[in-house]
């Protein structure tokens, strides 16, 4: 009877040779596992130590505060309270926006016009004559605007305000505006020429357009602010750009002016 390969029968599984012994699979690094075995030269307390990786440093936590780089001149990061004076036409409202949004640290715009508009019933409009309705609103408008900018001041946001501030008259005076905002208060008049301001106001539309003959009597009542030592800013010829760069440059300079004013 023929044998099979293993000295069975046919199809009778033989003694099979035993299979040579397998090296162990180390453990993975970061996973546990069984410590390394322990050479013959070292004693147990004596084992060669693993280098271990050095640590991670902890990632900030996010804050959602972006920081910003400084400005390269001009008023930088200071926290200003800045009102700009000028009369209807003058660009105030656009120019502040501007500045605001422009700067490299946190800058708000508050404009009494906007605030006086929150007035919907009931609103006097001084369009229909300065009277006594007007005048409280005014006030009103005007104690409301100071106090956002103390708030927003009080928080290390910087704050600018516009307002058409008539140099000989107390109720809608500097004086006031200080009153409320606080003694570091800045202004800086803004006044282009009379055929600029016309121009500007006939672009204007609702209770913002005045009539060229208030225009211009606005506009000359604010030729006193000349010789009271604010900084005035003819931007007859320059963009809203331009005007933004020169109300920053002409905050600069008082900042470093010795006692400012």
């Amino acid at each position: 009877m023929q044998q099979g390969v293993g000295g069975g029968a046919w199809g009778q599984p033989g003694p099979q040779p035993a299979a040579p012994p397998q090296p162990p699979i180390p453990p993975a690094q970061g996973w546990p596992g069984t410590p390394p075995p322990q050479s013959p030269h070292h004693p147990p307390h004596q084992q060669p130590q693993v280098p271990q990786a050095p640590p991670v440093p902890p990632v900030p936590e996010a804050t959602g505060h972006i920081p910003l780089p400084p400005a390269a001149g001009g008023t930088g990061g200071a926290v200003l309270a800045v009102l700009l004076i000028g009369p209807a036409g003058a660009g105030k409202t656009t120019v502040a926006r501007h500045w605001a949004s422009t700067r490299p640290v946190a800058t708000a715009h508050v404009s009494l016009d906007d605030v006086r508009e929150w007035v919907c019933s009931g609103f006097a409009d001084p369009q229909a004559g300065w009277n006594e309705h007007s005048e409280a609103q005014y006030r009103l408008a005007r104690r409301t605007c100071g106090f956002a900018a103390r708030n927003y001041l009080a928080n290390g946001i910087s704050c600018i305000l516009d307002d058409a501030v008539f140099p000989d008259r107390p109720v809608v005076g500097l004086g006031g505006w200080k009153r409320h905002v606080g003694p570091s208060l800045l202004p800086v008049v803004l006044l282009p020429g009379l055929e600029i301001v016309l121009e500007r106001n006939a672009e204007r539309s609702g209770n913002r357009r005045l009539s060229d003959e208030e225009v211009a009597r606005i506009h000359g009542r604010m030729a006193g602010w000349y010789g009271s030592g604010l900084p005035i800013i003819d931007n007859s010829h320059l963009d809203v750009e331009g005007t933004a760069r020169a109300l920053d440059e002409a905050l600069a300079r008082t900042l470093s002016a010795p006692g400012g004013w």
